[in-house]
């Protein structure tokens, strides 16, 4: 078993200047030995961003090995043997999958949160040095619960023409969501949770949510909560993100939020998530991966990879791999901040190669400090 320093664990669990740890911590299984993870590459430039990530463990000579599945998402479901290994395995990395646009084809994505109950879903949003951007000194974590809501897919043809599509809230996933976020914001020593809802117009369904939320709160008295409704939120955001902190969303409310909070921090390309539940976890792009079928990046190679390798250091943490998972963070960010090697959505034209050579190049810097 791999044995901490008391200089790294001082340095991982005492806060930083400004009172925030420098460590995302989630839920994680293991005692901290090599571990076999799936890897699901995806499709379009999933292959080339899951590559990527494979050179750089092997480089730093990471304790992770992987088990790899071509799924796509035009399959009118995960395979057994996928959802067996993740369930044996416990993580998983994955590229995106393209999703079909009606046509009644079911998203992969959807399912396979159904399928292990991964209620969490969590997405940092931050600037990075040497990246401009609109705003400064954004720090948001938007936390969806990721199993209910408007993206259950219950909807049906009640007579031609007519479609009805349910919104299910119920009282344990909004408390467990709550629970999560909370949590969440205790260990990384978090100010403030925000409950972003619609309940003056859902006031059932949105209400249901709120009430679980507050009652959350009240067994974290240190921690400040406030509620905010989602359109009012969305220009708060557009205005002023930094008075953001952590966000706790239903299901449909999150994935808009997390999506706005990423394109005000830099982009879909640099923003790192993870699905989470009670057993098992996934490890994607954290915003959407709108990209995912862009062919013209796959032919000339020039995808992002850096939002799915700051991804990988969260699953490196999640694994109890803090160093491993530093190293990377580290290395990740002095390119963006050098700006020398950055892919075409982040103002360079740099390939995907380009970027993770010059990542490697920066991990030896990294262990040489």
């Amino acid at each position: 078993m791999m044995r901490r320093s008391p200089s790294l664990l001082r340095r991982i669990l005492l806060p930083r200047a400004d009172g925030r740890r420098s460590v995302t911590y989630m839920p994680r299984p293991g005692d901290g030995s090599p571990r076999i993870v799936t890897l699901i590459p995806g499709d379009g430039i999933g292959p080339l961003v899951t590559g990527a990530v494979q050179q750089i463990m092997e480089a730093m000579h990471a304790p992770v090995f992987f088990e790899t599945f071509e799924v796509h998402g035009d399959m009118p479901a995960f395979p057994p043997e996928v959802i067996e290994s993740i369930r044996r395995n416990k993580v998983c990395l994955k590229g995106g999958l393209f999703t079909p646009v009606g046509g009644g084809v079911s998203s992969l994505n959807m399912h396979l949160r159904k399928e292990l109950d991964l209620y969490a879903s969590l997405v940092h949003c931050c600037n990075h040095p040497g990246l401009p951007t609109r705003h400064e000194n954004v720090d948001i974590v938007v936390i969806r619960e990721n199993t209910e809501g408007e993206y259950s897919g219950l909807e049906h043809e009640v007579v031609p023409g007519v479609v009805e599509s349910l919104k299910v809230i119920t009282k344990f996933c909004s408390e467990r969501i709550a629970q999560y976020a909370f949590e969440y914001a205790y260990l990384n020593n978090r100010k403030k949770v925000t409950a972003v809802h619609k309940a003056n117009i859902m006031k059932l369904a949105d209400g249901l949510f709120l009430e679980s939320c507050r009652e959350v709160a009240t067994k974290y008295p240190g921690i400040k909560y406030n509620e905010i409704i989602v359109d009012n939120c969305c220009m708060q955001l557009v205005s002023k993100p930094e008075q953001f902190d952590v966000m706790v969303t239903p299901n449909l409310y999150g994935n808009l939020v997390a999506n706005t909070a990423a394109g005000i921090a830099g982009g879909s390309g640099v923003m790192p998530g993870g699905n989470v539940g009670k057993e098992h976890a996934v490890f994607e792009q954290g915003a959407t991966a709108g990209n995912v079928g862009n062919q013209k990046l796959v032919e000339q190679k020039k995808a992002n990879p850096v939002a799915l390798l700051l991804s990988s250091a969260m699953m490196l943490r999640h694994l109890r791999f803090p160093s491993f998972a530093d190293r990377l963070e580290t290395a990740v960010k002095r390119v963006i901040a050098e700006g020398e090697r950055r892919t075409k959505d982040l103002g360079g034209s740099s390939t995907t190669q380009e970027v993770v050579d010059a990542v490697i190049a920066k991990l030896d810097w990294v262990s040489h400090r």
